[in-house]
């Protein structure tokens, strides 16, 4: 039988020919999905098989890659780290132990201990692709709505269903590819299938839709028309050897090239594409929209505005700039801007406004093609007239009226009952990260107001960016709440927090990372330390600070703040851009030092090689940066920090054509210091470059050494900008 593929699945085949040569395959080859798959304490990273930025998402479901029964295999799921989506397993339904596990981010098989039937699966964009082998007797497997929804078999193989979830439905529809016989049970609001065949191998085709059943016939007839696993395979292959391949890289150790690309891969994951021929539901006004740009959703830019969303601008600045005109018809369908974004709406998650950042920081590095005017409105209002208060959304309440007038989010003394029945009970007010987390989001809308000509806005935001200073304490060094009338509070350990989690004045972590959370002016905050010198002494007193509490009982308080070095969190995103600062206080050699051993220490390419939760590449994008050799720093800067790579030679294949090379002489374990630097042959004297340095292509040239050079970026005037007087639009 002749079997005609899809375009876009021949042009992938024809693709994955081209690109077949040794350093062409071996990106995804090194990937290793196992990769953080027992966690710290948290939440795992699971050895998902997707394409990169796809609605389709699978891993077996399970407690982590220690858990030796699986109890099913999701057809999707609802968001990055969500609930399933229907799921199928072999058998009875009941979990099973399974071995010979193997996994890629195109590929998934496994095989279960007593039974002996392997499961194999890939997908595409918005299908995926199951062949199960049973070795002896019938086949049987159970179908399962995960959820709450509804499931029918017709004409002998073709199956129908949607699955309800936050408000809003998914879509399945599928074929098999032999005549199954099917036994219907209702369990609560969960339909199951309990399917049987003759024994053999049995495929199942299907695709997923958030509009119809319908649709998702047409998907699954686009993207995967007939019984044909090899190709469909193939062609998933290629697209990530496509995607990995904009970052090839030379040298390193075998560890370091497997922890890079998997790096990679889990920051390919999202904003996932939802459109669907031109159409998508959107769960911001709960109605189908035409459209010629496709909507992305699943994104919680308290994390990603910090490295992902810089990453994706770098390697993909069209698709970047779909996302951010996502964002804005969010905006216009909800009313609200969001920075939590899933599938089915916004969601009142952490605290910030950091749309903001992420908007200005792909303004400032070229990415103009959404529409800036409404994105603006949509940031201002959040900042103004909705509540700043964290895992709430909704009108401003007398807490921002306070903080409006104030300049702070003022803290309840110990013991004080709280009065705003809108405060969360779990997650409280959080007064010092909300007040410095708006400063560094109203810093950027201050410079978004500028481009689009509203110098009053642009003063009023610029005074509200300076609102963190009003919470550092001189005499203690440190950031620290304040109550209503101004008073610090007392008594505070700053290295606990206070409540349940520490949330009554931080929320993931202590004073001992939120006093550097202040990306937005760095110069400012070392004015108030008392210049550079008792900056670095307390930077460096940071990584050696005394947890003053047992391992168990600091945990026990922060669980986010784990692969603690000293006070420093490597485990959580706000600590990331901590050890670059000492760029901006003439110490780049201890930047380079430190960036090294945090990498060589805790991302490893062990089963617990993710120091915290990963967030759908919220960590992975700082590995891929850091690995690189360099950092951004502050969003909204075009600028990066020059760090230490690891590897001897990296090139960016840049989506203009052009690339940007960097290339690391004797580049190795011993060797993280760098002794020189040139920029297209020119001699750089200063630790960072801009981001149109890479746009034009070039080449930054480092030489390394065992030895730190302390000239190097050591005068204050080639020290990167970080101060709240810079224009981002100069560089």
């Amino acid at each position: 039988m002749r079997i005609v593929l899809p375009r876009s699945i021949a042009q992938s085949l024809l693709l994955l020919f081209a690109l077949s040569t040794p350093c062409a395959l071996a990106q995804v080859e090194y990937v290793d999905p196992t990769i953080g798959n027992v966690a710290i304490l948290l939440a795992p990273t699971r050895p998902a098989v997707y394409l990169p930025n796809s609605m389709v998402r699978m891993y077996p479901l399970r407690e982590d890659a220690l858990d030796g029964r699986i109890q099913a295999f999701p057809l999707t799921i609802n968001a990055h780290r969500g609930d399933a989506l229907f799921s199928i397993m072999p058998g009875n339904g009941a979990p099973a132990a399974y071995d010979q596990e193997v996994t890629t981010p195109y590929f998934y098989s496994t095989r279960f201990r007593t039974s002996g039937v392997t499961t194999e699966f890939t997908a595409t964009e918005r299908c995926g692709y199951f062949r199960f082998t049973f070795p002896t007797g019938e086949a049987s497997l159970v179908l399962a709505t995960h959820i709450a929804g509804d499931l029918s078999l017709a004409d002998g193989n073709i199956i129908r269903g949607e699955e309800q979830f936050n408000g809003m439905k998914a879509y399945v529809y599928g074929v098999w590819s032999e005549p199954v016989s099917a036994a219907h049970e209702q369990n609560g609001a969960n339909t199951s299938l309990k399917l049987s065949a003759k024994a053999g191998a049995l495929e199942f085709r299907y695709a997923i839709s958030f509009i119809s059943t319908d649709q998702a016939k047409q998907n699954l007839q686009h993207e995967m028309p007939s019984n044909d696993f090899a190709a469909i395979k193939a062609a998933a292959k290629s697209r990530w050897n496509d995607t990995l391949g904009r970052i090839t890289v030379e040298g390193g150790t075998e560890a370091q090239r497997r922890v890079f690309y998997t790096a990679l891969y889990r920051s390919s994951e999202r904003m996932i594409n939802i459109t669907e021929d031109g159409r998508y539901y959107s769960g911001f006004d709960h109605r189908v929209h035409t459209d010629a740009r496709p909507f992305y959703v699943d994104n919680w830019l308290w994390d990603t505005f910090r490295a992902l969303e810089p990453l994706q601008t770098l390697l993909h600045p069209s698709m970047e700039a779909d996302k951010l005109q996502s964002y804005v018809r969010m905006y216009q369908q909800g009313g609200i801007m969001p920075t939590f974004a899933n599938v089915s709406g916004p969601v009142a998650c952490m605290n910030g406004n950091h749309a903001a950042p992420w908007f200005a920081d792909a303004w400032f590095k070229g990415i103009h093609n959404f529409d800036l005017p409404t994105a603006y409105e949509g940031v201002r209002k959040r900042s103004l007239d909705s509540t700043l208060l964290p895992w709430r959304l909704g009108p401003k309440t007398p807490l921002d009226d306070f903080y409006a007038a104030h300049g702070y989010m003022p803290a309840l003394r110990p013991g004080e009952q709280e009065t705003y029945p809108q405060v969360h009970p779990f997650e409280k007010r959080q007064p010092v990260p909300v007040t410095l987390g708006n400063s560094f989001d109203d810093w950027s809308i201050a410079h978004l107001a500028g481009v689009l000509n509203k110098p009053d806005d642009e003063r009023t935001f610029l005074t509200r960016a300076a609102n963190y200073k009003n919470l550092f304490r001189p005499e203690k060094g440190l950031m620290w709440p304040k109550d209503d009338a101004g008073r610090w509070i007392e008594p505070l350990d700053p290295k606990f927090g206070g409540g349940m989690g520490g949330r009554d004045y931080y929320d993931e972590n202590n004073a001992y990372t939120y006093t550097w959370d202040v990306g937005h002016d760095y110069a400012g905050l070392i004015e108030m330390m008392g210049g550079t010198g008792k900056a670095e002494a307390n930077l460096d007193q940071l990584f050696r600070e005394p947890l003053d509490h047992s391992r168990y009982e600091f945990q026990s308080k922060f669980p986010d703040s784990t692969s603690m070095v000293g006070q420093f969190s490597m485990g959580n995103e706000p600590s990331f851009a901590i050890p670059y600062i000492y760029d901006r206080l003439g110490a780049p050699w201890k930047t380079q030092e430190r960036i090294r051993m945090l990498l060589d220490a805790f991302f490893t390419d062990t089963l617990q090689g993710i120091p915290g939760d990963e967030d759908g590449g919220g960590m992975s994008a700082f590995v891929v940066f850091s690995m690189m050799g360099f950092y951004p720093v502050t969003p909204g800067i075009p600028t990066y920090d020059i760090a230490s790579p690891v590897f001897r030679k990296v090139t960016l294949h840049l989506e203009n054509g052009k690339e940007f090379v960097i290339v690391a002489h004797n580049a190795s374990r011993a060797n993280k210091y760098v002794q020189g630097i040139l920029l297209n042959g020119r001699p750089l004297n200063a630790v960072w470059f801009r981001h149109a340095d890479i746009a034009q292509g070039g080449t930054l040239e480092l030489t390394m050494s065992d030895t730190p050079n302390r000239e190097l970026g050591a005068a204050p005037s080639s020290f990167p900008p970080d101060a709240l007087s810079v224009r981002p639009w100069t560089f």
